[in-house]
């Protein structure tokens, strides 16, 4: 099945796939000739999907799912993930009043929030991340696939498992993967979590960032990713994210800390996510 997915444009799809290339998990995901491929889970069923820009303002959606009923909320989920719903002409006016980010705007129009396609999945991620690099974080995330992930019923393209079920991570001993076991403890706690409270990870729910930190092992920073990608709050801004704070030294040329920056971001509410991509992608042309 295809379908065309329809956007207000600029779009800086080079961006965005460069973003989630950086991130793809061996056998979850594959970036190649421009397209993004996943394998995706829902209610029980298993398939693939795969996207890539069709016209000036729109993505073609390739389906591979076995039931047709869930297409709208797989049309909802990949809406958010590739943030096809953003009002960029009213978040770059705001945001355009800091000369620095107005540059930055300027350098890159069309510069969305990557998503992501399950609220677990995304956790599990950031959880993994806490303080290793990206690179080690995602050879962890592809060895979890690998042991707790369900296979495809028909592998293709690199694509052979979807992501572990919350049922299964809640009970597995992650620690044995190579991670520390208070890791592996608050990977699983967050999946029991989710069991316990299947509204976790919703879109736009009140007190979502509360709820995330309640959790054992989830510090402001993993929260406040979690609400920026996943709970899709324009506002959500890792306080202290090295990275940003590196990129607005580099680009001020002149240190910068985690304190001055959050005073800085005030400015940017209530759009500061969209105000840390101009920083992070900000990195590849300063480093």
């Amino acid at each position: 099945m295809r379908l065309s997915l329809g956007f207000e444009p600029p779009y800086d799809w080079p961006a965005m796939l460069g973003f989630l290339s950086a991130r793809a998990i061996v056998g979850l995901e594959t970036v190649a000739d421009g397209v993004y491929s996943r394998s995706i889970s829902l209610s029980g069923a298993h398939g693939t999907l795969s996207i890539q820009p069709a016209t000036a303002d729109s993505l073609e959606l390739t389906l591979d799912f076995p039931d047709p009923t869930a297409v709208p909320e797989i049309v909802a989920r990949v809406r958010r993930m590739f943030d096809l719903d953003a009002e960029l002409a009213t978040i770059h006016r705001h945001l355009a009043v800091d000369p620095l980010l107005a540059r930055l705007i300027d350098e890159r129009p069309g510069l969305r929030v990557p998503g992501t396609w399950d609220g677990l999945e995304l956790a599990i991620r950031a959880v993994l991340g806490q303080q290793i690099t990206v690179g080690a974080a995602i050879k962890l995330a592809g060895k979890l696939l690998a042991q707790y992930g369900a296979p495809l019923a028909s592998p293709r393209d690199g694509l052979t498992h979807v992501f572990p079920e919350a049922a299964v991570l809640a009970v597995a001993d992650l620690a044995t993967l190579g991670m520390p076991k208070s890791r592996g403890r608050t990977l699983s706690g967050v999946a029991q979590a989710l069991l316990d409270d299947p509204l976790l990870f919703e879109p736009g729910r009140e007190g979502g960032v509360a709820r995330l930190l309640a959790l054992h092992g989830i510090g402001d920073w993993t929260a406040q990713y979690i609400a920026l990608r996943q709970l899709r709050d324009m506002d959500g801004f890792p306080n202290g994210d090295v990275g940003l704070i590196n990129a607005l030294a580099a680009l001020e040329g002149g240190p910068v800390t985690a304190k001055q920056l959050l005073a800085r971001a005030e400015a940017w509410r209530p759009y500061r996510g969209y105000a840390a991509q101009l920083l992070w992608t900000s990195l590849s042309r300063v480093d």
